[in-house]
Order: C-alpha cells, then sequence, then structure tokens
C-alpha cells in the first residue's frame, strides 16, 4: 500500500510543457504577446478545460508546467507568404519550457498551411538559412530539446489532414530521433481548429497511444 501511495504520488506531480501553434493556445495560458486562438467565435470551445492538454492533465493527475503555444507559428522558419519566421519559430523556443517531466511538441499545422520549403533530411550542423526548411528545423528542434531535457519524455503529435510531404517527414524525422509520433485522426474541427468534440479526441487519442 505505501509503495501504491507513492507511485500514485509520483504520478501526479508530474509536469507537462506544450511547445505549440493555435492549436495548443487559450487566452491567459500562454506567454504575454503570443497570439491565441481560443477562445474564438467561430469555435464551441470556450473554456481551457475543453482544451485537449487540459482533457489530458487532468485525466493523467499531472499539472501544467508551461504552455508555449504560439498562434501563425512554424517549427521552420519560413512562414506565411515566404516570410522570415526565426524568430517566433518552435527551434527559438526551445529554452521556455520551464522543468518538465513531460514535453508534447504539437506543430508542423502552419508549415503545411504556409507550404513551408521541405528541404532535405539533415541530422548534424544545422545553419539559420537550414532550419528555413522543415525537415531540417524538426531535427534541429528534437535534438534541441533532447539535449535540453535529458530526463523529459518527449512526444510529437501530428495533425491530421496535413500535406503528405509534411505527415512522412515527421515520421522519418521522429523515428531518427526515436521520438513518438501520435498521427490524430478524425478530428473534428470549426473555423481550422478543434472543436469541443475535437479536443476530447485529441486527449483520447493520446490516452490510448501512450501507455
Amino acid at each position: 500500500m505505501l509503495l501504491a501511495a507513492t507511485l500514485t504520488a509520483s504520478a501526479q506531480t508530474r509536469r507537462v510543457s506544450i511547445l505549440g501553434d493555435s492549436y495548443s493556445t487559450y487566452q491567459g495560458y500562454n506567454p504575454e504577446g503570443y497570439a491565441p486562438f481560443y477562445p474564438d467565435a467561430n469555435n464551441d470551445v470556450k473554456s481551457v478545460d475543453q482544451t485537449w492538454w487540459s482533457l489530458y492533465i487532468k485525466a493523467m493527475g499531472y499539472q501544467l508546467e508551461q504552455n508555449n503555444s504560439w498562434g501563425g507559428t512554424t517549427i521552420c522558419g519560413t512562414g506565411y507568404f515566404r516570410r522570415d519566421a526565426s524568430a517566433s519559430a518552435f527551434t527559438s523556443r526551445v529554452d521556455l519550457l520551464g522543468e518538465p517531466d513531460i514535453i508534447f511538441v504539437f506543430g508542423g499545422t502552419n508549415d503545411a498551411w504556409a507550404n513551408s520549403p521541405v528541404g532535405e533530411y539533415q541530422y548534424a550542423d544545422w545553419t539559420k538559412d537550414d532550419c528555413k526548411n522543415f525537415r531540417p528545423a524538426l531535427a534541429c528542434l528534437l535534438d534541441m530539446l533532447q539535449k535540453r531535457y535529458p530526463k523529459a519524455q518527449l512526444y510529437s503529435i501530428l495533425n491530421s489532414e496535413l500535406r503528405e510531404e509534411i505527415n512522412e517527414s515527421m515520421r522519418v524525422v521522429c523515428g531518427h530521433y526515436g521520438v513518438q509520433l501520435i498521427e490524430l485522426h478524425d478530428i473534428e474541427k470549426q473555423n481550422g481548429h478543434p472543436s469541443i468534440a475535437g479536443m476530447q479526441s485529441i486527449c483520447d487519442q493520446l490516452l490510448e497511444a501512450i501507455r
């Protein structure tokens, strides 16, 4: 009984950080100056308790460490209209996750929607120009996260309905680094973003994938 109580207490204190885009935002729960999507007039998610990450953390008895999610951001340094997005890219926010036990990286959506260049697979010696392409930037991101947070469990979440070039790149790069990739499916969306039902489905699929 003592062992069970100790294990339960340990699970309840596990800290979760999120590195994401608009799908993981909620006003007041992201760093100041970041652009949140939620709440939105054309989406039925009206409470932070309805977000995928809040549902997951509550279901597991964990606690939120940091939610570093910024609407419209790309993993790579090329954003919409081919603008330099290096300052807001996922790779520029690696050090802003606190001291997590679990990290969820939920990105790639804007890289797909912005038609950011994919580039070639590259696993070392990245330059800023290299990281303006999706494949090198994703590799650089996972490498940085594993080195910065060596004790944290790292998961990558892949949105549904993205172009196959992005999907396959995520599979290859995550496989190279041994990062579990959770590929979402059948996510209900309103205004391009998960609805209440979509958020619950994301949570359920995470609970199923992470045993």
